[in-house]
Formats: C-alpha cells, structure tokens, sequence
C-alpha cells in the first residue's frame, strides 16, 4: 500500500512539473495564432483524431489562437469509387474533372470538417466550419490543364476567420476555392494552410505528416534534419521526394511571407502538437526564415 501511494506521488510530482515547464511557453504563446495543416494517418485514425482534437481544444484553453486546415485525399477517393467514379493522379496531383469538384467540396466539408469540429467541441473547445467559399476566404486559380480543376491559391480574405478568432472559435478549414469565374478549385492543402497563415500573420505553420519530419537524403534514416533555414531549404527541394515536396514548400512559404517558424511533424505520434509547443527541443523538423 505504501508503495502504491509513492508511485501515485511521484506520478503527481511529474504532472506538477510539467505544468511548471509549460508555463514559459503557455507565456510566450498567448494571444498568437498557430496554423496546423491536419493530415496523413492522424485523419484516418479515430484515436489519433480524438488526440489531435484535445490538442487544438488545449491551445484554445491557454489562449493560442488554433486554425486548422484540412484536405482529405483517402476520403475523396473512397467516395468517387462509391459513385463509379475512378481516381487518377498526376505527378500526385489528383485529377479533378468538372464532374468531381462538388463530390470533392461535400466530402471535405460533411465528411471531415463538420465531424473534426465537433470532436473539438467535445474536446471543450468551440469550432466554426469554412472553406475557401466562405465570404470569399480563398480565391483559386487552374494551374494545369491536364489536372482538371486543380489549382492554387491566389489570394486570401481572412476577414472571416480572424472574426471567428476574436470570437472565441477555432476555425476548421477545408480547401476548395472559387476562380475569378466563380468556378470552384480543388486546392492543396498544405499550400493553402501557408497562405492562410501568411495573410493571419502567424506565429507558427505546423503541418502534420507520416514520418518523424524532412530527410534530407531519404530513405537513409540518419538523414533527418531538425532544423533549417529557409534558403537551406530552398537548395533541398528540387531532390526532395515528391510527397513531401507540398509541404516543404508550404513551409518555405510561410516563413518567407513573415511566419515567425514552419514545422514539419509525425501526426503519428499522440499529443504530437502539445509535444513540439511545450517541450523546450520540440520534434520533427523547424524551418526558420
């Protein structure tokens, strides 16, 4: 019995002590707007996504301001296969024809978005639901004729979500958007996340992945980078391996557009989020302008 009660001190001493260790960053941080790019496994996975949901709801609760942008490729092409539709890529670029963008906007929206607010809500936190529609948040453009209606993102009115910050939301972004025409744009979302944090001036882009963060010389495993600049970064990307070159570029861009820092980490790993904000060496890989 004694033994079981020392356990339980020596358990409650490590708590206290974390609460301590937090609170410099908890100082540091308040009032600041975090842009997370939600992906990879953490949005296929039920306890990852209960996890991830605590985190944002967390940042909320010490006065971080959370945006979260979201895409959702397995779910898109789940969806398409179920309406006959075949999913087909270029250079990893899914293809959308005219046929598929509104499937595209409702799967993110229905599918992923509404369902990611309310376990945020659940999680303690309120969530608002936007995507590059929503009072004109996003303006795309068709990049390549050979991908459909696939392209980028060319301006941003944050009006809307800079509202929802002040009003206490965290926001859930999905990533279609109008062209000049009116004609919705499937847009990627790890671009779109570093535009929304450039035109939020935020602290901070992170982007969840499905590895531990950038390999300069992948798949050699001794290669992982924990930190770099951005010119650094610039000479990297034309060898980067083609999955990962969205979202070094994602983060090149932000920190180029006055984003204070980018991180690249393992959406794999529970609390990963809490893990590179309130631990003093972080994880994953930072870029820095």
């Amino acid at each position: 019995m004694i033994k079981a009660d020392q356990t339980n001190l020596d358990l409650a001493r490590i708590k206290a002590q974390t609460l301590i260790d937090s609170a410099s960053w908890i100082r540091k941080f308040q009032g600041k707007v975090f842009v997370v790019k939600f992906g990879g496994n953490a949005m296929v996975d039920e306890q990852l996504q209960q996890a991830f949901a605590q985190d944002i709801a967390f940042l909320n609760l010490v006065g971080i301001k959370a945006v979260v942008v979201h895409g959702g490729g397995p779910q898109i092409t789940a969806r398409l296969s179920e309406l006959g539709m075949k999913s087909e890529f270029i250079d990893g670029l899914r293809v959308t024809p005219p046929e598929a963008i509104e499937v595209v906007r409702d799967v993110l929206m229905n599918q992923i978005s509404k369902p990611l607010a309310e376990m945020i809500e659940k999680a303690g936190a309120k969530a608002a639901v936007f995507n590059g529609e929503t009072e004109g948040l996003f303006k795309g453009s068709i990049t390549r004729a050979d991908l459909g209606l696939v392209g980028e993102v060319v301006s941003v009115d944050a009006t809307s979500v800079i509202d929802s910050l002040a009003s206490g939301f965290i926001p859930v972004v999905s990533t279609v958007a109008p062209d000049s025409t009116g004609q919705l744009v499937n847009v990627n979302a790890d671009l779109a996340a570093a535009s929304l944090s450039v035109a939020l001036g935020a602290e901070k882009l992170v982007v969840l992945t499905d590895v531990p963060g950038l390999y300069s010389d992948w798949p050699n495993k001794d290669s992982l980078v924990s930190e770099l600049t951005a010119s650094e970064l610039e000479e990297l990307l034309p060898d980067l391996e083609s999955g990962m070159i969205p979202k070094m570029q994602a983060c090149l861009n932000a920190v180029q557009g006055g984003v204070s820092k980018a991180h690249i980490i393992d959406g794999r790993v529970p609390h990963s989020i809490l893990l590179e904000v309130f631990t003093p060496s972080g994880i994953g890989t930072l870029v820095l302008p």
